[in-house]
């Protein structure tokens, strides 16, 4: 099988740098058909530090200032994949001074004249499709002050790569690589004078899309919350170029962005940022909140689960757990084996936080931010609830799948006497211990306590021969489990009243106290935070409870309190920090 996934992977690159060569030949387009708007917003800093020289990408820094950016040495194929795609234009764009411009100019039309002939590793249908969107969005900053010869030379690579994808989007991954291929071509379609028949079809095939790819529940087969954002978001810039051009979206189309955003609802913790689940980060700044405001649909709440997630909230506190198995084959080559864990917010202070994708700092980060130990759940025996199988290549970068995952987890959501109760288990551990995993949470209506207890149980003849086995095997001295909390790096924690408790202050002024119940060992160990945009992983800390499974049931509760609350006059007005090279 791995065989033949090779020879259809080799055979697509090669049809892929076929179409590229032949699509050079098109008859380029001639104008725009109405003035593209720019429909991305970036970041100030970042487009100021690449017009300086400072190039951050795939968490790699390039010192070049003055550098041409298709002159420098890729330091791996994640680099290479990220500058092809051109979102680096959204953040000089939003310079937008004559110095950016310049820059930006220079490094486009370098890519026009070094790789519009097909050439090069950028002629993929998810990076062609990407690529289209930000020079549409942006040809009014690149094309001012251009050439007449420069001008025909953009007008001619866009129509290339929108034959292209004409030609190649079907054979991009599904999911978010197929969204974005389709609208740069939808988009490409809708903007340029002689490709106006390339946007039916499109439009047609970006709703059959939608149909196979956003479940009833509004979700996607990775489970990813920050992908989720991105389909929405391409989603709604395809539904209003349609309609800009008096086009009516198909009916799944517009049915997907209705099902999606309250699934995004469910999961924007109260700061505003998104939960970081199986490779999703919070999201770009303010890209959530535009989303939502343009999608049109009504606020509402996602019933149950949302894309396998539960959501606690009450007061200023939100909750949000993993509540589901990890995605299994091709949707996971991002996901964690993060069955269980959750993330805890107060108003706009993330205080439990999962480690986050450790991509942009090298395969051994990934790999590492995928364990369950780098999620707030338990690790039992030093194993992952989900374990790492074969290889599989996505884009031009190899990736693991999970191929060995829970199957059952059961989950209920109810009232508790004070609060909201959410109960899940998983058998993650069951094949290899004997050990079923079970999670109960409250949280109080007012927001101001939490209340946990993790079992582990053995729950028939079977299981129990093997959780005997692998007992005898420890020479009866148990088997060893840890209850993880990593906090966020603006935590400042203590150990408290002798050891058995910590406590954690926020910048807002609010002081949380952590406690537990039951035979374990309280540590404060050393954690990190995987953030992308950030050149190396942040230190921060982790609360771990330690002990050991002897019995057929063993249980530890444990209780998160708010002691210290802030005057709402003062309340979360320091602002973070908002350097991106540290």
């Amino acid at each position: 099988m791995f065989r033949l996934d090779a020879a259809k992977r080799a055979q697509t690159r090669l049809l892929n740098r076929v179409h590229a060569r032949l699509s050079a030949r098109v008859k380029p387009a001639t104008a725009f058909v109405g003035h593209p708007e720019p429909r991305t917003v970036g970041s100030f800093a970042r487009g100021r530090q690449l017009t300086a020289g400072n190039l951050l990408f795939a968490g790699h820094l390039v010192e070049a200032p003055g550098a041409n950016l298709w002159d420098i040495t890729p330091p791996d194929d994640a680099f290479l994949e990220e500058i092809h795609g051109f979102h680096w234009l959204d953040d000089m764009a939003s310079v937008g001074d004559a110095t950016t411009r310049k820059t930006a100019q220079d490094w486009l039309f370098t890519w026009i004249e070094r790789y519009g002939n097909g050439s090069g590793p950028g002629w993929t249908p998810e990076l062609a499709g990407r690529r289209v969107i930000r020079w549409l969005h942006h040809a009014i900053f690149v094309l001012s002050g251009a050439t007449p010869e420069q001008s025909r030379a953009f007008f001619r690579s866009i129509a290339q790569q929108t034959i292209f994808l004409n030609r190649r989007w079907h054979s991009s991954p599904p999911g978010l690589p197929r969204f974005e291929a389709l609208t740069g071509l939808i988009s490409a379609g809708l903007s340029l004078q002689g490709m106006e028949g390339q946007a039916a079809p499109a439009i047609k095939a970006l709703g059959q899309e939608c149909a196979r790819q956003i479940d009833a529940a509004g979700g996607i087969p990775t489970r990813n919350p920050e992908e989720l954002l991105e389909v929405c978001t391409l989603l709604i810039w395809a539904r209003d170029a349609l309609h800009e051009t008096r086009r009516t979206p198909e009916l799944a189309h517009i049915q997907a962005i209705a099902k999606i955003v309250p699934t995004l609802r469910a999961l924007r913790h109260a700061d505003g940022g998104l939960a970081r689940f199986h490779g999703g980060g919070r999201g770009v700044e303010g890209r959530l909140d535009t989303a939502l405001a343009a999608a049109g649909v009504k606020a509402q709440a996602a019933q149950d689960l949302a894309m396998g997630y539960a959501r606690l909230s009450a007061g200023r506190t939100t909750m949000i757990i993993d509540a589901a198995a990890p995605p299994s084959g091709m949707a996971s080559f991002n996901a964690h084996a993060s069955t269980l864990a959750f993330e805890l917010t107060s108003g706009r202070r993330p205080l439990i936080v999962n480690c986050g994708s450790g991509a942009t700092f090298g395969e051994d980060w990934r790999r590492a931010g995928r364990a369950t130990p780098s999620h707030s759940t338990l690790c039992l025996d030093g194993f992952s609830s989900s374990r790492l199988g074969a290889t599989s290549r996505m884009g031009p970068i190899e990736r693991e799948l999970l191929d060995d995952v829970p199957k059952g987890v059961p989950v209920e959501l109810s009232r508790a006497t004070d609060g909201v109760r959410f109960e899940g288990g998983h058998d993650g551990y069951l094949r290899t211990h004997g050990l079923t995993h079970a999670r109960i949470l409250e949280l109080t209506f007012d927001g101001r306590g939490i209340v946990g207890e993790d079992l582990l149980v053995s729950l028939d003849a079977t299981s129990k021969a093997r959780f005997d086995q692998k007992i005898e095997a420890t020479r009866l001295s148990g088997i060893p489990f840890d209850i993880r909390f990593h906090l966020h790096p603006e935590v400042d924690t203590a150990i408290d009243m002798n050891g058995s408790a910590v406590s954690m202050a926020l910048r807002s002024g609010e002081i949380w106290v952590f406690r537990f119940e039951g035979y374990c060992e309280l540590a404060l160990e050393p954690s990190v935070y995987l953030e992308k945009g950030r050149l190396r992983p942040r230190a921060t800390k982790q609360i771990v409870l330690s002990a050991r499974a002897m019995e057929y049931a063993t249980r530890v509760r444990w209780s998160l309190a708010k002691a210290q609350d802030t005057a709402i006059a003062v309340r979360d007005l320091v602002q973070d920090d908002a350097t991106l090279l540290n």
